[in-house]
């Protein structure tokens, strides 16, 4: 034990660098910002927005989001409360959908749905189809009494109709309240009481290592003692037959039969509140943090910009699940405020084998790839065997989060850039992030 111990730890003393390439570092999205300010280097770059934060976030709030009403002061510090885009008036929903879904970027891919079942064909959405879906879900929870500021619980797996669902909360002003459908009922009801939620969106059940388990049934028992839950709506996904309440439940395709697809986003004000995502609850009980929609409007699509690099053209694939808070800042709404493509992925990484997000990069061109240092451990234990399985050369920029990664010889394409990324979320927006999460930065394993 003392052995392995010794070890780990060398290990994470880890002190070569890996150099971006050449092309990546000059090409980069944050490079063409640094020419553009006039600034000769990093150190400078970071000195200054250190210093002049304000006008920073003011530019960055300029540059990535639309606004219905213009803000009248970046920032309003009173110690310890922080409000930011004072005044502003805007919706997520309208940045994340509407705005692409009305120009040039309609018919481009938003999401591309990859069901885990090998035998369910892959899905496309472009933003006009996107647009579409969510209006009628929109409206379909209006016709259910939601209105602005009501909560709404989502505890749903890896599908469309998840961000579909998160997006039409934020369109309408109600508040979403996303749930790990890995959490049993009983984190499901804490949650459910705590938000007071008024309607609690799910599945019938889902998919996983190529078997369909319930988890309405999870819903059922965990808003039996919730009074301020109305409604359940349910999306037919795996087929399963599930008990439905009479004047309760309902069937998701039911509700959005026969409504408009045509749903004007609220104008909020930018302090308004967006979500409210609850901790895993390990060391206590479930905190609920609280994200608006000035910031989130803006940072996650500005740190995704600047951080990966994301360009037009490509193919982004962030592996978490929306149930934690990487799903909704870089699988929602950085990526679709950015207009860029995404994936989903619904099931297990090693399903049917260790070959399944090799196949899933290849026949999709996955471009940049955001996932754990678990999932890299993993593969890595499996052998490099899978990776081979498959063409994955399209592949240019790798991130991961949370831990370094532990490089070993023979890892890695060549030609393929590695970014860690460190990151705390401060109220309102603002990031703070470390010298290894821009791409042309050295890389610390």
């Amino acid at each position: 034990m003392a052995e392995q111990k010794a070890t780990t730890s060398v290990l994470y003393e880890e002190t070569r660098v890996f150099e971006p390439s050449k092309d990546l570092v000059e090409n980069s999205n944050v490079m063409q910002w640094m020419k553009k300010k006039g600034f000769k280097s990093e150190r400078e770059m970071r000195a200054w927005t250190g210093q002049n934060f304000i006008t920073f976030w003011d530019e960055m709030a300029k540059t990535y989001a639309d606004w219905f009403e213009p803000y009248g002061q970046a920032l309003n510090w009173q110690p310890p409360y922080a409000k930011w885009f004072v005044g502003g008036k805007i919706n997520v929903a309208y940045n994340a959908v509407d705005r692409h879904a009305k120009s040039a970027k309609a018919d481009k891919v938003a999401y591309i749905f990859v069901p885990e079942p090998t035998d369910q064909p892959t899905q496309k959405i472009t933003y006009g189809d996107l647009s579409k879906r969510v209006n009628k879900f929109a409206n379909g929870l209006k016709s259910l009494g939601v209105t602005k500021g009501d909560r709404v619980s989502i505890y749903m797996p890896m599908i469309p109709e998840t961000p579909i669902a998160m997006l039409a909360c934020a369109k309408i002003g109600a508040i979403h309240s996303v749930v790990f459908s890995g959490f049993s009922s009983g984190g499901l009801n804490s949650r459910v009481l705590d938000a007071e939620s008024k309607v609690v969106i799910t599945t019938d059940g889902f998919f996983r290592r190529g078997k369909p388990l319930p988890l309405k049934p999870n819903v059922d028992e965990a808003t039996a003692n919730t009074p301020s839950v109305k409604n359940v709506v349910v999306v037919k996904r795996a087929g399963i037959d599930v008990p439905m309440k009479a004047g309760k439940d309902i069937w998701y395709h039911d509700l959005v039969a026969k409504q408009s697809d045509v749903c004007e986003s609220e104008k909020m004000d930018s302090e308004d509140r967006l979500f409210i995502l609850y901790t895993s609850g390990t060391t206590g009980k479930p905190k609920g943090i609280e994200h608006v929609h000035g910031g989130y409007c803006v940072t996650p699509a500005q740190t995704l910009h600047w951080v990966f690099d994301i360009k037009e053209t490509d193919v982004w694939w962030c592996t978490a699940d929306v149930g934690w808070i990487t799903g909704h800042s870089y699988v929602v709404y950085g990526p679709l405020c950015l207009g860029a493509t995404s994936m989903i992925y619904e099931g297990s990484p090693d399903f049917p084998d260790f070959s399944r997000w090799f196949k899933i990069i290849s026949e999709n061109k996955v471009s940049v790839l955001y996932t754990a240092p678990t999932a890299v451990r993993m593969f890595m234990k499996a052998g490099d065997q899978w990776p081979k399985t498959h063409d994955i050369s399209c592949l240019r920029l790798l991130g991961s989060v949370g831990e370094p990664i532990i490089l070993r010889p023979g890892c890695g394409t060549g030609t393929t850039s590695v970014a860690a990324s460190s990151r705390s979320w401060i109220p309102g927006g603002r990031l703070r992030q470390d010298a290894s999460s821009c791409p042309r930065c050295p890389s610390r394993p």
